[in-house]
């Protein structure tokens, strides 16, 4: 409580409602920026009752001896609403586990755990074993050593089979060499099949053939399409037709379907020699050099399958089998301008 003497040294302020820190004594505890005061707009009232509301409502607002006591404190942390059942992660403020923790805990418990190791142990062996049969079962059909031979090539081959191919009429020995019962690759054998060649001349072929469409201002992505899938089809249906003749005229003979395939795509040369020919000279140059390719590529097909198909074994056997096989061999030569006609007539115009 406070005396009568008290009442005369607090000044009244300026207005009602209103602390200053101007207006009042720096000795009064809690008047400043930490403690805001408010008067409520009474009249002043003299005497001991007036002067004592007035120390009731400073000691209320932090104006008493125990006012600066009174701090505002940070309301506590909301308890989380799961518990951290982890028990192996170090927690981090928040409940969250630290950076990498729960990679470096998978990792250590899986190397501790012999039965992990057991497991990965197993799985490998299963995998390995898996990849073995897979590249058995491939090699029943698809033999690697085999293809290799067929790409067996160099920059001298390929020069000299395409001038073969297109002028195969001064060409006198056309059997396959062998060195100790096994041909000799492409690269040191001239008579001998290649894949390459064929591969190359396929891949040109489309190129060539959406030049021409654009050119005529038909090309599409779709009409290119059907022109790659239709040749990729007529070969493949060619070397099955062949390998059922073989099959039917029981021909033994060492001719494989990578060989047939081999001596297929070899039309893929004149159809590009004929569709270049046409885009320099028209219809007329197209027809000219369709009618030399074609001619160029039966005689290279009887001189080679009459080798490869005949072959020294059928030489000496019954009239009516040799007979046969010669007309299988005459079957697939003649039908070689007919694909190329087919596959080349709709790019020249």
């Amino acid at each position: 409580m406070t005396g009568a003497g008290d009442d005369a040294a607090w000044p009244r302020p300026a207005g009602r409602g209103t602390c200053s820190a101007a207006r009042w004594p720096r000795s009064v505890p809690g008047c400043g920026a930490a403690a805001l005061l408010v008067f409520a707009p009474t009249r002043r009232r003299s005497g001991p009752s007036g002067r004592a509301s007035v120390a009731a409502m400073a000691y209320h607002s932090g104006y008493g001896a125990h006012g600066s006591k009174h701090r505002a404190r940070a309301a506590p942390d909301p308890p989380p609403l799961f518990e951290d059942t982890s028990g192996g992660y170090s927690s981090q403020p928040g409940g969250y586990p630290a950076p990498g923790a729960d990679v470096a805990f998978s990792v250590n418990h899986l190397l501790g755990d012999p039965m992990a190791n057991v497991a990965m142990a197993y799985g490998s062996s299963i995998a390995s074993h898996g990849k073995d049969m897979v590249h058995k079962e491939l090699h029943r059909f698809v033999s690697v050593n085999k293809l290799k031979y067929f790409f067996a090539v160099d920059s001298a081959y390929v020069a000299k089979k395409l001038g073969l191919l297109v002028f195969p009429y001064t060409h006198q020995n056309w059997e396959v060499q062998y060195s100790r019962d096994v041909p000799l690759p492409p690269r040191q054998d001239l008579n001998a099949p290649d894949l390459y060649i064929p591969t190359m001349a396929f891949i040109t072929y489309v190129l060539l053939a959406g030049m021409a469409l654009g050119i005529q201002k038909r090309f599409s992505p779709e009409v290119l399409g059907l022109c790659a899938s239709t040749a990729l089809v007529w070969v493949v249906m060619e070397v099955l037709a062949l390998l059922l003749g073989l099959y039917l005229a029981t021909v033994r003979s060492d001719l494989s379907t990578f060989h047939l395939l081999a001596y297929s795509g070899y039309k893929y040369v004149g159809m590009i020699l004929s569709v270049l020919t046409g885009l320099l000279f028209g219809s007329d140059g197209y027809y000219v050099a369709l009618a030399w390719t074609s001619s160029a590529l039966m005689y290279f097909i009887v001189r080679s399958l009459r080798t490869a198909a005949l072959g020294p074994d059928s030489v000496g056997g019954p009239v009516p089998r040799q007979r046969l096989q010669l007309y299988l061999t005459l079957g697939a030569a003649a039908f070689q301008p007919l694909i190329i006609y087919w596959l080349t007539f709709h790019l020249v115009r």
